[in-house]
């Protein structure tokens, strides 16, 4: 099953759960499972029918312009990654490091 990571701002509605093994083929459906688990995270994450303004989708890392429609296979890693604006800052470099963390295939 894909493997959603979840993003730091949401840990309060998961109980601390950095991370999910949810099924689903698109991005929309993992959303509706991590709902159904974690209820109330996909108001944080949808805005009617797209993702939250601001908020974009990494899939086995690279960033998906598709949003909600957005394919994952049962290996990908899912990240929801806040836009940050400006430069090169700490938040930036975090955000980066998570991103590449998770695409790293697992021995």
């Amino acid at each position: 099953m894909p493997v959603v990571h979840i993003p730091g701002l949401l840990l309060s509605l998961t109980g601390g759960d950095r991370e999910a093994e949810v099924a689903g083929a698109t991005v929309e459906e993992l959303i509706a499972e991590l709902d159904r688990r974690y209820p109330g995270i996909k108001n944080r994450l949808i805005d009617g029918d797209r993702l939250r303004a601001g908020l974009s989708v990494f899939v086995d890392g690279a960033i998906h312009r598709e949003g909600l429609e957005t394919e994952v296979s049962p290996q990908s890693k899912v990240l929801f990654i806040p836009a940050i604006a400006g430069g090169y800052t700490r938040a930036r470099s975090t955000a980066l490091r998570r991103v590449r963390r998770a695409s790293t295939p697992t021995r």
